[in-house]
């Protein structure tokens, strides 16, 4: 078997492992030694072969930050931009996230930081989940009318 083949044998387990942007790819590439010609050529057959797909990858993305990380738009695009993906690829993706379910979210979150710094007086309880859901990743006007209720 040769060199190129076991290189991409090797990024084709990777990519199966888990969904993988092109950026994760290239890195793993170069961390194995591939060479520069190599890895467009491997990024090509992996994508032909559907092992590479940057609209599934966002997708994928964005609904397991939310769903596990409790992480806002806000945090999910920033990072999904780190990975150089498109923002076509990114609005795609916040349009597979349900509103209810993103509300949902947002809410169990506010009322679990509620809770935790309940035994602070209004103005620091206020600053802490403010600061606390900032840091996640939430809309500033999400945050602001919630807080506006309590």
């Amino acid at each position: 078997m040769s060199d190129y083949n076991l290189i991409l044998n090797k990024i084709k387990r990777f990519c199966a492992y888990q969904e993988r942007c092109h950026k994760e790819v290239i890195i793993k590439l170069k961390s194995i030694y591939a060479k520069n010609d190599q890895i467009s050529k491997i990024v090509s057959d992996l994508i032909k072969e559907n092992y590479l797909n940057e609209t599934r990858y966002a997708v994928q993305y964005a609904n397991g930050k939310l769903r596990i990380k409790n992480w806002g738009r806000v945090k999910i695009k920033y990072n999904l931009r780190q990975n150089n993906i498109s923002e076509w690829n990114i609005n795609n993706a916040f349009k597979e996230i349900n509103d209810n379910d993103y509300n949902k979210i947002f809410n169990s979150l506010f009322t679990k930081l509620l809770m935790k710094y309940d035994n602070l007086n209004s103005q620091k309880k206020k600053k802490k989940i403010y600061d606390a859901l900032i840091y996640r990743g939430w809309e500033k006007e999400l945050i602001f009318k919630k807080l506006n209720e309590v």
